[in-house]
C-alpha cells in the first residue's frame, strides 16, 4: 500500500478533538456557480462534485424556525444519536473509529462520539472523509486511518438516509477497497434516521427533521460539500472542500453540538434499554423506499430516479441547492416539514398532497436539459 503524506486539514470550526477532517483544502480556490448553471451542466453529464453550489444564506424568520425546531425536538434527536451510539459500541466496542461522511455525517459522528464518552469515559477517534456517488469514498484517507488505527474497527457514520443511493455507494467503495488492497471494511452505515430501511444501525426509522439538514453549512462546521475535480485534486491527494470564513458570524455548529448534549444524561438509560432490544432482533433492510421512488418515478414520467430526494432531509437539500420541480408532501401539518414549506413558498414551489407516501416528503428536481438542447 502506497504510505500518504497526507494530513488533516486545518479546516472548519470544530474542535479537533471532536472532529479531523480528511480533506483537502481548497477555501482560495472559486468551485461556486449559480444553481441554474450547476444545474445545467449537472444534468448534462458534469459531474455534481467538481463545483459547488452558493450556500444558500436563509431569511430571519427561517433561521428562527430552525431553533424553534431544534428546541422542541432536541431530546428526540440525543434519543436517537444515543441508541445508535449505544448499537456501535456493542458491536464494535473501544475499538471502534468512527468515520463520518462529509458533511451530513460529521455533527452526527460528533454527537456519537460525545455521548460514548459521556457513558462509558471512552473518546473514540473521529474522522470526517468525503464519499461521492458514482465516484466512491477517498480511499486516500481510508488509507490514512488505517496506518493510524492498525487494530482500529471503522465505523462509517451519516446523518440519515434517502433512497439510500450512498448506503449502496458505500457497500462498493468497501468492495473496491477489497479487491484493490485486501482489506475487509465494515460497509454498515451508522445514521440517526432510516426511512428508507437502508441499513440495520439507525436511531429511528421515522422520517423527521434532523437540524442539520438545515442550515448548509453554518450547522456543519462552515466546510462545504466535498469536491473532486481533477483540477484540483491530484491522484495522491485527499478529495477537497473549502471553509467558509465569511460566514463565522453565522455559524451555530458547536452551540447546535453543545444544545444535543445536554439531553443525554436524560435519555442515556432509555437509549441503553432501546438499543439493546434492537440488538436481539433480526432488523430488516430491503431498501424499501425504492418502491415509492420508482411509483413517483413512472406517475410523473421522470426520466431518472436522480431526479427524487425523499425523505425530510434530501427534500431540504432539493430547496437549498437543487432547482426544484414539486414537492411531495404526505402530511403538511407534520412539525418537521414547516421549514420545507416555507422555503417553497419563498423558492415559489408547488407542493402536492401526496399521501401513499413512506416517507413524510419527496422532492422532485426539475428537468432543465430541454431548454438549452
Amino acid at each position: 500500500m502506497q504510505k500518504t503524506t497526507n494530513k488533516p486539514a486545518n479546516i472548519g470550526t470544530y474542535h479537533n478533538d471532536d472532529v479531523l477532517f480528511l480533506l483537502k483544502d481548497l477555501s482560495n480556490i472559486q468551485l461556486e456557480d449559480s444553481t441554474a448553471n450547476r444545474e445545467v451542466k449537472i444534468q448534462s453529464g458534469v459531474h455534481y462534485s467538481e463545483s459547488l453550489p452558493i450556500e444558500y444564506q436563509p431569511p430571519k424568520k427561517y433561521v428562527e424556525l430552525f431553533w424553534k425546531t431544534l428546541h422542541e425536538y432536541k431530546q428526540k434527536v440525543a434519543l436517537c444519536v444515543g441508541i445508535v451510539a449505544e448499537e456501535i459500541y456493542q458491536l464494535k466496542g473501544k475499538n471502534a473509529v468512527l468515520v463520518s461522511l462529509a458533511r451530513a455525517g460529521t455533527p452526527v459522528g460528533i454527537l456519537i462520539k460525545r455521548y460514548l464518552n459521556m457513558c462509558y469515559g471512552v473518546s473514540l477517534p473521529h474522522y470526517s472523509i468525503s464519499i461521492i456517488r458514482d465516484r466512491g469514498i477517498d480511499s486516500n484517507a481510508i488509507q490514512y486511518i488505517l496506518s493510524k488505527h492498525p487494530n482500529g474497527n471503522i465505523q462509517f457514520v451519516d446523518g440519515w438516509t434517502g433512497k439510500g443511493a450512498i448506503s449502496i455507494e458505500l457497500t462498493k467503495a468497501c468492495q473496491d477497497y477489497q479487491q484493490n488492497f485486501g482489506i475487509v471494511l465494515d460497509d454498515t452505515l451508522a445514521v440517526i434516521a432510516d426511512p428508507g430501511y437502508c441499513t440495520s444501525l439507525f436511531g429511528t426509522r421515522e422520517d423527521f427533521l434532523i437540524p442539520s439538514a438545515c442550515l448548509n453549512s453554518t450547522v456543519s462546521g462552515l466546510v462545504s460539500r466535498t469536491v473532486l475535480n481533477g483540477k484540483y485534486i491530484g491522484k495522491g491527494d485527499f478529495h477537497g472542500a473549502k471553509f467558509y470564513h465569511e460566514l463565522l458570524a453565522d455559524d451555530v455548529s458547536n452551540e447546535f453540538i453543545e444544545l444535543i448534549c445536554k439531553e443525554f444524561a436524560l435519555i442515556s438509560e432509555k437509549a441503553a434499554e432501546l438499543a439493546s432490544k434492537k440488538y436481539s432482533e433480526k432488523i430488516e433492510t430491503g431498501f424499501l423506499g425504492m418502491e415509492d421512488v420508482k411509483r413517483i418515478q413512472s406517475e410523473f414520467a421522470i426520466e431518472s430516479t436522480h431526479y427524487i430526494k425523499p425523505g425530510v432531509g434530501e427534500t431540504t437539500r432539493v430547496l437549498l441547492r437543487r432547482v426544484p420541480w414539486r414537492i411531495l408532501m404526505r402530511d403538511p401539518a407534520s412539525p418537521f416539514v414547516k421549514h420545507i414549506i416555507m422555503l417553497a413558498e419563498e423558492k415559489g414551489v408547488e407542493v402536492v398532497l401526496y399521501p401513499n407516501l413512506k416517507y413524510l416528503c419527496c422532492g422532485l428536481i426539475k428537468s432543465v436539459k430541454e431548454r438549452h438542447e
